[in-house]
């Protein structure tokens, strides 16, 4: 003992000392802010007990659940509320019209894919008798699980015998297969071998059952979607079509319809396009850019350099930040972060770096091949990275989640990508604006990424629309974009997968679009600075830019407010 109190005083003094936090704490106030945060403790409780998405049960009651909310907010005095209060309301009954029209997608997903799994009722209800403790009769759940094997075989055959099926539908109905393959397993295990009666009963008609389900599972995704065994390349999709996107953009509060925004981002590509064309001039490659950006590609650091060259576009972004006074960044934002590395198989959908609390990078590893390794440092060179690396980290992807775990965090329900993507791009527009790229070269990565925003508008929506397949939208990024093959099917990938909403890569530039006008209405017009106006963004939390202009510019809202804000308007962006 004796000898540890003498050390513990010099372990001390080794001990280093850190700024102190500069954050203040958030003093916002709203009358809605308890009636969310129940809403959101009583849906990650509903979601918990009816967690089968194809399930009626669950539509019901969550249809109940939102009906509930509704009635309850019909009953507050609007003009009562506090200008947040009445932003929170705006924010609440537009989410909740948005749940509604989620079960109506689910419905109507449910029922495109009826014929194809006429069955699942059936796994459905064993799975949710079980979770009300409801008495099994096992001799009947046996014969059940008989009968389900015949209904297997049945769907299988009508599918064999020339019925259409989309194979987009058929994909889903896979995946959605294979969901329900383990709900069953769930239910066989909480009674096999505790029941003795249940096990002798049902052991062999649920391997049987089983075994079913995964071969019908293979036979919908290899015969009906066209999907190779052991296929995890192809990219199938599934288009939601355009009422699935009107109802998207509604709850973002993007008063365009997707034709509107197609034409918009081709407005705003054929801009990038002349800035390229201006690059290219001063490289001396006259308007060929595709051969100027194909010279920008060349220059990536060795295997191995990466994570130092990120730390160093990491270190200079912060800094330019801050010697132009554009946002807080409190001590423990710029410490807390740090880089991991992006496997091969996540390089298959993120062939990008991707961010937050940490900087995921994408690099070429031991186990690619030579073209997949030389297209990784190609698609991750340092003019490229350049961008990237602050639109993860700072002032982007990481800085905007510090600042949301502090600030109205009960508006977590109502995130938007088109605030956290929208905000993390629309500092590369502020960025350019000021002089940030250092030549020509820097100029063309941040265009890149520029026009691929623009793309992703034009192939996501044209997608969904049924206007373009999956490969259309591949060559589309190689072609009008300048993509590497494989980052370009690994974003179409990532988009389709199921993993983003429909309009989640529109939001991007057209997010980015409206912080940039609000940023040209309040802080070019000197009624703010820089600073203030970037710290409010952050102490809003995440929500519908239209509603963070509300409450800047303190908009008189009333009841049945709709979203009309056309925040577009084709601008000569500074050079």
């Amino acid at each position: 003992m004796t000898r540890f109190f003498r050390v513990f005083p010099l372990l001390l003094l080794a001990i280093p000392v850190f700024p102190a936090d500069t954050v203040e704490i958030d003093r916002s106030s709203s009358e809605l802010r308890p009636m969310i945060e129940r809403y959101t403790a009583d849906q990650r409780s509903l979601n918990r007990t009816y967690p089968i998405r194809l399930s009626g049960t669950r539509r019901g009651r969550f249809e109940q659940f939102a009906s509930q909310n509704e009635a309850d907010l019909r009953k507050l005095n609007f003009e009562a509320l506090s200008h947040d209060g009445q932003i929170d309301y705006l924010l609440f009954r537009n989410h909740l019209a948005h749940d509604r029209s989620q079960l109506e997608l689910d419905a109507m997903q449910m029922a495109e894919m009826e014929p194809l799994v006429p069955f699942a009722k059936t796994i459905i209800d064993f799975e949710e008798a079980r979770r009300k403790m409801e008495p099994i009769d096992s001799k009947k759940a046996a014969q059940t699980l008989a009968d389900m094997v015949k209904a297997i075989d049945t769907a299988r055959k009508a599918s064999s015998n020339g019925a259409k099926v989309k194979a987009t539908v058929a994909n889903r109905a896979a995946t959605r297969l294979n969901g329900l393959r383990t709900n069953l397993r769930e239910w066989f295990g909480f009674y096999n071998g505790y029941d003795p009666l249940f096990t002798w009963w049902c052991g062999d008609p649920y391997q049987k059952a089983d075994q079913a389900l995964e071969t019908y599972a293979k036979f919908l995704r290899e015969r009906l979607a066209g999907l190779r065994p052991g296929d995890e390349e192809t990219i199938v999709g599934d288009p939601m079509g355009r009422q699935a996107l009107l109802n998207d953009l509604s709850n973002n509060m993007i008063p365009y319809t997707p034709e509107e925004l197609i034409a918009l981002a081709k407005q705003e590509l054929a801009w990038c396009e002349q800035e390229m064309m201006r690059a290219s001039r001063e490289m001396g490659l006259g308007n060929e850019w595709h051969k100027a950006l194909e010279q920008v590609k060349t220059k990536y650091v060795e295997p191995g350099k990466q994570p130092q060259l990120v730390r160093q576009l990491a270190e200079e972004a912060i800094a330019y930040v801050e010697k132009h006074d554009l946002v807080t960044i409190p001590p423990l934002a710029k410490e807390d972060w740090w880089e991991e590395m992006l496997s091969p198989a996540r390089q298959l959908t993120s062939p990008f770096f991707l961010g937050g609390d940490v900087i995921l990078v994408a690099y070429p590893t031991n186990t690619m091949t030579e073209d997949q390794k030389l297209m990784s440092m190609r698609g991750n060179n340092e003019h490229f990275s350049r961008s990237t690396v602050f639109h993860e980290l700072i002032p982007g992807h990481h800085l905007q989640g510090f600042m949301s775990q502090r600030y109205r965090t009960y508006r977590q329900p109502f995130g938007t990508p088109f605030w956290s993507e929208g905000n993390a791009f629309y500092w590369e527009m502020l960025l350019w604006d000021m002089g940030f790229p250092r030549g020509p070269e820097d100029r063309i990565g941040m265009l890149f990424w520029r026009m691929h925003r623009c793309a992703r508008i034009i192939f996501s929506l044209s997608f969904h629309l049924e206007q373009m397949t999956a490969q259309q939208c591949v060559d589309f990024l190689v072609e009008q974009v300048g993509h590497e093959r494989s980052t370009a099917e690994a974003e179409v990938r990532r988009s389709f997968d199921g993993s983003y909403e429909p309009i989640y890569q529109c939001a991007y530039m057209l997010g980015a679009l409206q912080f940039y006008a609000l940023h040209k209405e309040l802080v070019d017009s000197g009624k703010m600075t820089n600073r203030v106006f970037h710290d409010a963004i952050l102490k809003e939390n995440r929500i519908p830019v239209e509603m963070i202009r509300a409450d800047f510019i303190k908009q008189k809202l009333t009841r049945d407010f709709k979203s009309s804000w056309r925040f577009y308007e084709p601008v000569a962006h500074k050079l």
